[in-house]
């Protein structure tokens, strides 16, 4: 007879045909649970795993608008209120053509773990539309966020739930989104969050994602007696995430050598180092086109590579980095990837992205003895640092850069370490992806314990 946990995540995929990303979420955070299951029993008598998996409000909505052409336009919107053990339901909102539920709802139930693992009062929720801002004018783009936040409107809240932004969803967007509620409700209040800094937003949270991550791989790299200073370091993707990242990976001392696109991806010998070069990303994310070759134009030194991965880098150029960031989108880096990495000698992998690793590919890694940052650990500096501008909202107040960025190093140390710690204590060993599973869930199963059943 199958135990709990393999019970809980068969009615998971039942009750949720075709949401694969869902699925693998799922399978992938339950099955690190099953010692702590054996430690109590008390959890299945309450049904927690089965409350845990089905969010506590999903919400489906059409989103009416119009283009610059006069054609009326209608996309699906999406929010899902997964749980509010430990605090307002907090997570953002994405923008992208392959948005369905199965998308939103891995997302949100990996932001439970995330946003527990920062320590900070905050509960795990997502939403989103199958709406693409790419190659829309501004225009287009406001008239679709204030017919969203139309509907959205009534679910959220500064003390109920507060998104943000994710892939597609960026400040022009949460202007849009923020001035519409405001327009709608009458108050002035931290609805969102990765607000301008003329109304609430807070210093530092643009980098502040891939800050974390890269503070967060320092402390992998010391656990295992290594210094990030002069490291090789290979990442994907060149939005908002890849440019933090690649910003603190140069005041660092290490060497990052690539970013990727849909189009393919870039190997600059000489080193993503300067700011000149980490501005660049930027540019190429403002316009628009959502493709990196454009860095090599300007850099006459780097290589494009057309559809390929930096994953590749060892075979295309001999090149063998120490660490890889992926920062891109979910589950791109798949079994073929996990080879190639393995090979290149490659000891650690730190995920930017969210669940940017299939499950058959983490699984390989991990059994050939590279260490992994799970992104639920990894990434969460930016739900982190939202939470800092709730709280400066909250306090009609303003933190320094130096505040935030102070607040933001000390949860990504006490995250690496409570990862640590719960692998240490239920597996007896160092495995950051089970510990970043455990340590999420045992204070929001501590707080769905109190609460009663609810």
């Amino acid at each position: 007879m199958a135990n709990y946990v393999e019970r809980v995540i068969e009615l998971c995929k039942q009750k949720n045909p075709g949401e694969v990303e869902f699925h693998q979420t799922v399978e992938e955070v339950l099955l690190s649970l099953a010692p702590v299951m054996d430690a109590h029993p008390e959890y299945e008598e309450v049904a927690l795993l089965e409350r845990l998996t089905e969010p506590e409000r999903g919400v489906t909505f059409r989103v009416v608008w119009v283009d610059d052409n006069g054609k009326v336009q209608v996309n699906k919107g999406y929010r899902y209120q997964f749980n509010s053990a430990i605090g307002p339901y907090k997570g953002g909102l994405r923008f992208a053509p392959n948005v369905y539920p199965g998308i939103i709802k891995f997302l949100g139930f990996e932001q439970i773990f995330k946003n527990s693992l920062t320590g900070l009062p905050i509960g795990g929720g997502k939403g989103g539309a199958d709406f693409d801002p790419n190659g829309k004018s501004d225009a287009e783009v406001m008239r679709f966020c204030q017919a969203f936040m139309t509907e959205l409107y009534r679910h959220i809240g500064p003390n109920t739930d507060v998104p943000a932004g994710d892939l597609g969803v960026g400040g022009r967007e949460i202007g849009y989104l923020f001035g519409q509620y405001k327009r709608i409700v009458d108050r002035y209040e931290g609805v969102l969050t990765g607000k301008g800094l003329s109304y609430g937003g807070c210093l530092g949270r643009t980098e502040a994602t891939g800050f974390g991550i890269v503070w967060f791989a320092e402390e992998m790299l010391k656990a295992n007696g290594e210094d990030i200073k002069g490291k090789t370091v290979a990442i994907s993707g060149f939005g908002n995430v890849s440019w933090g990242t690649a910003w603190k990976l140069q005041q660092l001392g290490a060497k990052l050598v690539t970013i990727s696109g849909p189009d393919g991806y870039i190997y600059d010998p000489d080193g993503i180092n300067t700011d000149e070069k980490v501005a660049t990303l930027l540019e190429l994310r403002a316009s628009g086109k959502n493709i990196c070759a454009p860095y090599a134009e300007k850099f006459p030194n780097a290589k494009f590579v057309a559809g390929k991965k930096p994953w590749n880098i060892s075979v295309d150029f001999d090149v063998k980095p120490d660490l890889y960031i992926p920062c891109a989108l979910q589950n791109e880096i798949r079994i073929e990837d996990a080879q190639t990495i393995v090979a290149s000698g490659c000891k650690f992998v730190c995920e930017g992205a969210n669940m940017p690793t299939t499950n058959e590919a983490l699984a390989y890694l991990q059994d050939n003895g590279v260490i992994v940052g799970p992104s639920k650990a990894a990434n969460a500096g930016g739900v982190a640092t939202s939470c800092i501008e709730m709280g400066q909202n909250a306090g009609h107040t303003v933190y320094t850069h130096e505040d935030v960025y102070e607040q933001l190093h000390k949860i990504m140390v006490n995250i690496h370490k409570n990862c640590a710690d719960a692998s240490q204590k239920y597996y007896g060993k160092y495995d950051l992806v089970k510990g970043a599973n455990i340590a999420g869930f045992e204070k929001v199963a501590n707080a769905m314990m109190e609460q009663g059943i609810v």
